[in-house]
């Protein structure tokens, strides 16, 4: 490997160890070969967030210019351009090796312009919108490296484990994302249960949950495990060698929602996460589990009624 790819390869794994690390964890069970190309994704994408992120750094209209600027120095290298940057040469190399869509990753960056733009949601198709960008491509992205044996079947499944993963991350960072000015949660779904954006700013500026909030949170868990349950056949539709991988992000990604549960549904009194031990017993099983066991989907229920 040429020693610019090898580079922009270790920084994107960089990234990942650094900002993804039950996704992270869940890579290393993956055959050696196709864990840089899972970093690549990963660098990509989270470097995409890290420019529009920059809140305190750069005023918007800056931070659209650094994304455009980005975007297009990475389709000048879809078409053959040199590309003088840390990280795109590995995506560029993987998008190659693997034949990816291009129109995931422009449906990718179109979303990405999207939180430069739109700061709250009105209802759920709404945020299906978004997240069709910034969610379910990844997950179609994956499929070439995870090796299907039927690529049209797994491509739905992929889809809601995207989903399913955003929209766990949504609950637990109803404060950091306020904190960038967003909210991702339908507004329908704040005024079905009382509530408006303000109240939740209170919330997080006490460090707790009121009652109509943790309804919400429970409420928006019952629409991720949907998601979940709907994901969950295309685990064993994937390569043997890439189950294991998945299988545990599932599940940890799950565990999340199961912490939040935990708090009583309070996500503000701090942040959810799976603890150490939990995470390498999860991974140690998934890998022991044989290719094509089924996955349960854990705490799958029908969304309960929002209208109060």
């Amino acid at each position: 490997m040429e020693p610019d790819l090898a580079a922009a390869y270790e920084r994107c794994r960089r990234l990942h160890r650094q900002h993804g690390r039950t996704y992270y964890l869940a890579t290393r069970l993956l055959p050696a070969w196709k864990r840089p190309h899972v970093h690549a994704l990963y660098g990509f994408t989270r470097h995409a967030d890290e420019i529009v992120d920059q809140t305190d750094a750069l005023a918007p209209a800056d931070r659209a210019r650094a994304l455009r600027d980005w975007s297009d120095r990475f389709v000048a290298g879809l078409h053959g351009a040199p590309v003088d940057d840390p990280l795109l040469p590995a995506v560029l190399h993987t998008i190659r090796t693997f034949d990816m869509d291009r129109a995931d990753f422009a449906s990718f960056l179109r979303s990405m312009a999207m939180d430069l733009e739109i700061a709250e949601y009105a209802d759920y198709d709404d945020l299906l919108a978004y997240m069709e960008g910034s969610a379910a491509v990844i997950g179609t992205m994956m499929l070439p490296i995870l090796d299907p044996a039927d690529p049209a079947a797994a491509r739905e499944p992929a889809r809601q484990l995207g989903l399913a993963f955003q929209l766990t991350n949504f609950i637990r960072d109803i404060g950091e994302d306020l904190d960038r000015g967003r909210v991702y949660l339908p507004q329908r779904d704040l005024h079905a249960f009382g509530l408006s954006t303000a109240d939740l700013r209170l919330a997080a500026s006490r460090g707790t949950a009121s009652t109509p909030i943790r309804e919400l949170v429970r409420f928006e868990i019952a629409r991720a495990r949907e998601h979940y349950a709907l994901a969950a056949p295309g685990v064993t539709m994937l390569a043997p060698t890439s189950q294991a991988c998945i299988r545990t992000a599932y599940h940890l990604y799950g565990g999340i929602l199961d912490e939040v549960e935990r708090a009583e549904y309070d996500v503000f009194a701090r942040r959810a996460t799976v603890p150490n031990r939990r995470r390498l017993r999860v991974a140690a099983q998934c890998l022991l589990t044989r290719a094509g066991t089924p996955v349960v989907a854990a705490g799958a229920q029908p969304v309960p009624e929002a209208a109060h």
